[in-house]
């Protein structure tokens, strides 16, 4: 059987799992992944499914306002929430664990909205891929019975981007994006000014045209990473790139290539697949 046999095997059985729903309430981030699943549950379920975003300090405005787009080209009802991460001191302190706390606050906030308007279940985006990454807000997931329709179908990465540009989804291309406090280092506490700061140097290099970047907040030092078609043009360009991370508030910069969160883990020793000792996925 090829590749494209198998994913209309996935898709089919997919649409079959969500039409089983009574509606379904969709932790939604504008990725491609939670894009795919909001889609799918739209046009399986209609009117009796929403995509709910949270909305906090570490996520871009530039991100919120395509994730807002997203949905409204999906023509899903998209419910945005704020959540308050930087007031609980475990996700502050970024002890590795991070993630799990910023994902239990949004399945808290879903499961609140669903006990007042709908009695929904809760789903999110996880794929079949995810297994093999380091993701502690897995558990938070697992702890509220929060569904992985993609997973539990075997969506690869590769089906979610066949999907969505299959059905013209704005994020079939997206790159990956974490969230502003994974550009934290593991034991430096996230403060609303690093995200701030990290934001304000992204926002300037993705001007330039620069799509996959992470600029990690070691202040007054920053480590900016790109990905691997575009690092050799940020060499090129390097000291105009100092200039903005100095406009940003940084007094110094250096120059990486890009790693995966598995990458990163794997370079520094964690076993692959492994996930209760895993740092947070700093992507």
């Amino acid at each position: 059987m090829d590749a494209q046999a198998r994913h209309e095997l996935r898709v089919a059985a997919l649409q079959a799992e969500l039409a089983a729903r009574p509606g379904l309430l969709v932790a939604y981030s504008g990725g491609v992944d939670s894009g795919v699943l909001l889609h799918a549950a739209r046009a399986a379920l209609g009117e009796r499914c929403a995509g709910l975003l949270a909305d906090s300090p570490s996520l871009p405005r530039a991100e919120l306002a395509l994730a807002r787009a997203g949905a409204a080209r999906i023509g899903a009802r998209l419910i945005v929430v704020t959540t308050d991460e930087l007031a609980d001191p475990r996700y502050v302190e970024n002890r590795g664990d991070r993630c799990y706390f910023c994902k239990s606050a949004l399945f808290d906030a879903m499961a609140a909205w669903a006990r007042s308007n709908s009695a929904w279940p809760l789903a999110y985006g996880e794929i079949a891929d995810d297994a093999h990454d380091l993701r502690p807000g897995a558990r938070a997931a697992v702890e509220r019975a929060v569904l992985a329709p993609l997973a539990a179908c075997g969506f690869t990465k590769d089906d979610v981007r066949r999907y969505a540009a299959a059905h013209g989804l704005p994020m079939a291309d997206k790159p990956a994006s974490a969230c502003l406090a994974s550009r934290i280092p593991i034991g430096t506490p996230v403060s609303a000014e690093r995200l701030a700061r990290v934001e304000r140097a992204e926002a300037l290099l993705q001007a330039r045209g620069y799509r996959v970047l992470r600029v990690r907040d070691h202040h007054p030092l920053a480590r900016v990473e790109f990905g691997a078609e575009e690092l050799e043009r940020a060499r090129g360009e390097w000291p105009q790139l100092e200039s903005l991370l100095a406009a940003a508030g940084y007094a110094r910069a250096e120059l990486a290539a890009y790693r995966s969160p598995l990458e990163r883990a794997l370079s520094a020793g964690t076993p692959a697949g492994s996930r209760a000792a895993a740092p947070a996925p700093g992507s």
